[in-house]
């Protein structure tokens, strides 16, 4: 498959989501989505502090997939300046979205982000690189793998991808695929330092029981079993 193939293939698949009325399920208004949120948020925290980063304001960050710009806005929020902050969507209506929300100081790009004239980030300039639920939407290894290529040379020296995505397959969906830790650690060979911990409950599950009670989140979320993401920190050698 080749790489316009793979992007084509991609937008499919979120349109197909689109048209499944998907959407409202990611609404941070329902209780399942902000508690996965927060927990998500909290494990960034944690990982910016054990990397000795406890100052967000100088770090330059891109974000592969930045969709309607909630990560991003997330990043602010956090300490991070909006100069300093960049995403790249592979759909315009998403790439719309993330451009009315965000300050006119965030670049944003519209296209292909491993395709070097849609995405001109420069080499060894990135402090992150943030991509959340993207690989698992990319079913063809070939375009993950230069895709992952395409990051790791953003970074500088010492800096980090932070990866957030399915650890597991979905069986009710197969627009997605999980991508196990020996995945992750294959797509990128070089890292100098590789912290990774399971999140998030299982979606369907939290729907569930968050519509019982919010509580129940957390309870469920106890147990590691019941995890289906992964957040990690892949840290470049000096």
């Amino acid at each position: 498959m080749t790489p316009g193939d793979e992007t084509s293939a991609l937008a499919a698949r979120y349109a197909r989501r689109q048209a499944a009325g998907l959407s409202d399920r990611y609404s941070p208004l329902r209780p399942d989505v902000w508690q996965t949120l927060q927990e998500r948020q909290r494990g960034l925290i944690a990982l910016l502090l054990q990397a000795g980063w406890s100052d967000p304001a100088p770090l330059r960050l891109t974000e592969v997939g930045c969709g309607g710009g909630g990560n991003l806005l997330e990043l602010l929020r956090l300490g991070f300046r909006p100069e300093h902050l960049q995403g790249i969507e592979l759909l315009p209506e998403r790439h719309a979205q993330a451009r009315a929300v965000l300050p006119a100081t965030t670049q944003l790009w519209l296209g292909d982000a491993a395709d070097p004239v849609q995405a001109p980030v420069a080499a060894n300039s990135q402090d992150l690189v943030l991509q959340s639920t993207v690989f698992s939407s990319l079913l063809d290894d070939a375009f993950q793998q230069r895709l992952a290529q395409t990051m790791w040379h953003w970074l500088r020296p010492g800096g980090a991808v932070v990866w957030y995505d399915f650890a597991v397959d979905n069986p009710r969906n197969p627009d997605v695929r999980g991508v196990p830790l020996s995945r992750v650690r294959q797509l990128f060979p070089q890292a100098r330092r590789f912290m990774a911990r399971r999140v998030t409950l299982a979606p369907p599950l939290a729907r569930r029981v968050c519509r019982l009670h919010p509580a129940l989140y957390g309870l469920c979320n106890a147990l590691p079993l019941l995890r289906t993401h992964r957040l990690a920190w892949i840290e470049k050698p000096e």
